[in-house]
């Protein structure tokens, strides 16, 4: 029976550009989580901002409702005939006061909706901003990787490249 020879040493283990670039693609997939997870909480911030925006765009709507109604109650009892007119004034005179307090609370609900609408896009800018960084990483990552199939000393440097490009694009969003 032929003896079966069993290696279990690394075959590259003296090769100190590989340990290099080994270290280089554990850096860079640090570096692609850390971003991936901002990205994915930059996502998430986005959707709950859009999702207060829209419900204070329903919760403007409804005041606008109410103080169109105001209006229209306040405007038929002046030209309605009316078997008790101080009564009718009286009313009148309460739904105008009503319509201008649905008037005002419209438009402070339509800055707060503004405002998270605004938060929103903001968000998604740079939810946007840690994708592009994201997937420049991972690109960085598998160019990397390709040095231990080929031994082609170029891809480690391109995908340093795409890396860096990757990281500062990432922390560009944390700069703005």
């Amino acid at each position: 029976m032929a003896e079966v020879e069993i290696h279990t040493g690394h075959e590259h283990g003296g090769d100190s550009y590989a340990q290099r670039v080994s270290v280089m693609v554990g850096v860079v997939g640090i570096l692609l989580a850390i971003v991936t997870i901002a990205s994915h909480r930059a996502h998430t911030a986005a959707v709950i901002h859009r999702t207060e925006a829209n419900d204070q765009w329903s919760f403007y709507e409804a005041k606008k409702l109410r103080e169109h109604l105001m209006e229209v109650s306040s405007a038929l009892l002046t030209i309605v005939a009316v078997r008790d007119t101080d009564k009718a004034q009286q009313l009148a005179e309460q739904y105008h006061k009503e319509h201008d307090r649905y008037l005002k609370d419209s438009k402070d609900i339509e800055a707060e909706a503004n405002a998270r609408q605004n938060e929103s896009d903001r968000e998604e800018k740079r939810a946007l901003r840690l994708d592009l960084g994201e997937g420049l990483l991972e690109l960085g990552l598998v160019l990397s990787s390709l040095y231990f199939l080929s031994r082609q000393r170029f891809f480690p440097l391109l995908g340093g490249v795409a890396a860096l490009a990757g990281t500062l694009v990432a922390a560009s969003n944390w700069l703005v």
